[in-house]
């Protein structure tokens, strides 16, 4: 491989030959590849694949991170302990590429590794570390954990993807045509270009598009302005310059902010976070255009194409075996995991994504005498299953990850699983009958675990935010709890509200529909197998990237 003169190793597609970098903090490619923490990762993995299928002229620019993002073990009780392992990969290659950057008015050495198309068939993938031994430990450190929550160690990661990318692509003689920050993450690339185009902001703004993910302005990184500084983010340029350049007087200097001034196009992540996105910024002056372009994950990758392949035959009695099988096999990483035996027959349902605040994991469980009526119900049993990760120092997040895991020890038929990684991800939506999703409407700006879910037979079951609004058809292909006026209620009065219909809609229409009418049930399941199949594939989320944000 010719990496001084690097071309995409495959045949292009004609209307996809504009040369595309896209920088990621993360990329969920597959399982053994452990540099990603849960959504960005999983939407940045299957872009990628996409892009591949498709052959588009596309290459991705990450980080390899020595311990990943963390292990999920537990301790003794069984609540969640953070660990974090040295990661090997014999099928990295060395690409030979060796440069320096500056961070922290000092020059670090950053080396490059490059996972070929073939290896997981994905767009071409270079990721770079600085945990060499020509850095001082400290230099090192910058690549060992994703999202480290030191606050100089994350600006220093931020400008190795940015600075450190951009350098790569010089050297890599790859021009590319366009640079995609997939969040604003990388967004010190740009002012590595601003000084390579002769600081002519111009130059900069023809090759940046930008996605944001994040609904709500707190959500942004901000940082200090003169820490930035000091870390050498801005490439030289003085606080003074970058406060002009930015039109940002204060100082906290906003990544996103930045981002959507210095890009020529951005998008927001579904229909309804595009118009979130447009009302959040609309008071700033001088950002670009924010279109949408909804989130999708790669079915060829996600979808169990058994079930496809009866749906297709209309061979009812196959899906059901196959859901089944699908189901117990799940069920043995529960029994493995929790020593609990589940039943295939049991209606399950499965909450497993990011632990976060807004994410809700333990809505269902708020009202004790109501879930432990239905966890006991004998006429309609069900079964539920949690998994995911908070991040590694969210303690709220991980207080309630470890209180549903003591919520769990009073009932044989709750299990909270570890390991929520993109194996885990895939058997938990085989094991679902039903995938919950109960995010504060309109705080979710994507979420896509629904989509792989219906891939894999599960129907969701969700509040109406993120790319839910342009998927469900209730009582047709899943069942959504219509939408309230949020703006005008407290946060509690929106909790409340949202459990009574998740537990009205639960009791009065999934379950008697589960088990008095399956074949109704099944042609739910049917339905949103055949709607998630094109819509929500992300073959049509790349080829959406080249038609209207690369335009």
């Amino acid at each position: 491989m010719n990496f001084n003169q690097f071309s995409v190793p495959y045949p292009i597609e004609e209307s996809y030959k504009k040369r595309v970098a896209y920088f990621s903090m993360e990329f969920a490619t597959h399982q053994p590849l452990k540099i990603y923490s849960g959504g960005l990762g999983f939407l940045a993995g299957s872009h990628l694949r996409s892009a591949y299928e498709l052959k588009q002229n596309l290459i991705g620019v990450g980080i390899l991170w020595k311990y990943g993002y963390y292990d999920q073990k537990r301790n003794q009780d069984k609540t969640l302990e953070v660990s974090w392992h040295e990661k090997n990969y014999s099928f990295l290659e060395d690409t030979g590429i060796k440069f320096q950057i500056n961070i922290h008015e000092h020059p670090v050495w950053v080396k490059v590794l490059y996972l070929n198309p073939e290896t997981f068939k994905t767009a071409p993938l270079f990721l770079l570390s600085t945990d060499v031994p020509e850095n001082d430990y400290v230099s090192q450190t910058i690549t060992h954990r994703l999202y480290d929550a030191n606050v100089a160690t994350k600006v220093a990661q931020f400008i190795l993807l940015g600075v450190g990318g951009a350098k790569l692509m010089d050297l890599l003689n790859f021009n590319p045509e366009l640079y995609h920050l997939n969040e604003a993450h990388g967004l010190s690339a740009a002012f590595y270009l601003y000084k390579k185009f002769n600081n002519n902001i111009e130059e900069v703004r023809k090759r940046l598009v930008f996605t944001t993910h994040t609904p709500e302005e707190a959500g942004n990184e901000k940082h200090d302005i003169f820490l930035c500084h000091k870390m050498s983010y801005f490439c030289g340029l003085s606080v003074d310059d970058v406060k002009t350049l930015t039109g940002m007087p204060e100082n906290q200097f906003n990544h996103s902010l930045a981002a959507l001034r210095f890009a020529q196009l951005a998008n927001g992540v579904s229909q309804l976070h595009g118009h979130v996105s447009r009302n959040m910024w609309n008071k700033y002056e001088n950002i670009c255009q924010i279109i949408s372009i909804t989130n999708a994950q790669n079915w060829k990758y996600w979808a169990d194409k058994q079930m496809y392949k009866f749906k297709e035959a209309g061979d009812d009695f196959g899906i059901d075996d196959r859901k089944k099988y699908l189901k117990k096999r799940a069920f043995e990483i529960v029994a493995d995991q929790t020593g609990k035996i589940f039943n295939p027959d049991v209606f399950t349902i499965v909450w497993a994504r990011r632990f976060a605040g807004y994410k809700r994991a333990n809505l269902i469980t708020t009202d004790e005498e109501r879930f432990a009526k239905l966890m006991s119900n004998t006429k309609y049993p069900v079964q539920i299953i949690w998994a995911g990760k908070p991040y590694p120092m969210d303690h709220p997040a991980i207080s309630e990850f470890n209180q549903l895991v003591h919520l769990s020890k009073q009932y044989k038929n709750v299990s909270v699983l570890i390991g929520y990684e993109l194996t885990l991800s895939k058997r938990m939506k085989q094991a679902a009958d039903c995938w919950l999703n109960n995010p504060r409407v309109p705080r979710e700006a994507s979420g896509t675990s629904g989509m792989t879910a219906a891939m894999n037979g599960a129907i969701n079951f969700s509040t109406d935010d993120g790319w839910i609004p342009e998927f469900i058809n209730h009582g047709h292909n899943g069942f959504v709890i219509p939408k309230a006026d949020y703006d005008n209620m407290a946060t509690h009065e929106q909790d409340e509200y949202d459990l009574n219909k998740l537990y009205e809609i639960l009791e009065n229409e999934i379950l008697p529909l589960y088990y008095d009418s399956y074949s109704t049930w099944r042609q739910i399941m049917k339905n949103g197998m055949q709607d998630v199949r094109f819509q929500f594939d992300s073959n049509r989320m790349a080829h959406e990237y080249y038609t209207l944000l690369y335009r």
